[in-house]
């Protein structure tokens, strides 16, 4: 709201403050719930992302068959507005059923795809593991050989093994 105020010989517009006793006009918008524009302020829950399981696109893509074959005008459309998907989902199914048959169609994890198998995986850390202990077994037999030079060398006797170690 305005009020009209003199300045000088020009009528300017003034802004008038509602007087409130308990505080600012901010926090009475705020404790009912209205916006600077004085709408009110609504929350809106976001609703979880949906997935559809192989069969179920199997099924919506052989109804959007049935539609089309049907020949009814707006019967198709009537269909994606009912099932909530876009025709861009119909064409991507139909494409991945086309190629890869309906195991194409399965939900797959979203994001990034890991670079290597589970088994890629494991037979990487077993092969540098295989590679650290074949290293320290190495390094073992050149210590065993230097000790039977030492041995030889100073003229002590070398202990008895039986074998087994």
């Amino acid at each position: 709201m305005y009020g009209w105020a003199e300045n000088g010989s020009h009528i300017v517009p003034k802004p008038i403050h509602e007087s409130d006793p308990s505080g600012s006009a901010e926090s009475q918008r705020e404790q009912r719930g209205v916006g600077v524009s004085k709408a009110t302020l609504e929350t809106v829950v976001k609703r979880p992302r949906r997935f559809f399981s192989a069969a179920e696109k199997v099924r919506i893509v052989k109804e959007a068959d049935g539609c089309q074959a049907s020949g009814k005008r707006g019967a198709l459309q009537a269909m994606l507005r009912r099932e909530g998907i876009y025709s861009s989902h119909l064409v991507s199914w139909r494409a991945q059923l086309g190629a890869q048959g309906p195991t194409g169609l399965a939900t797959k994890k979203p994001g990034r795809k890991p670079k290597f198998t589970e088994a890629e995986r494991r037979n990487e850390e077993l092969t540098k593991r295989n590679a650290v202990l074949e290293r320290k077994l190495h390094i073992a037999n050149a210590l065993i050989a230097l000790q039977k030079k030492a041995h030889e060398i100073l003229g002590l006797a070398l202990p008895e093994s039986d074998g087994d170690t």
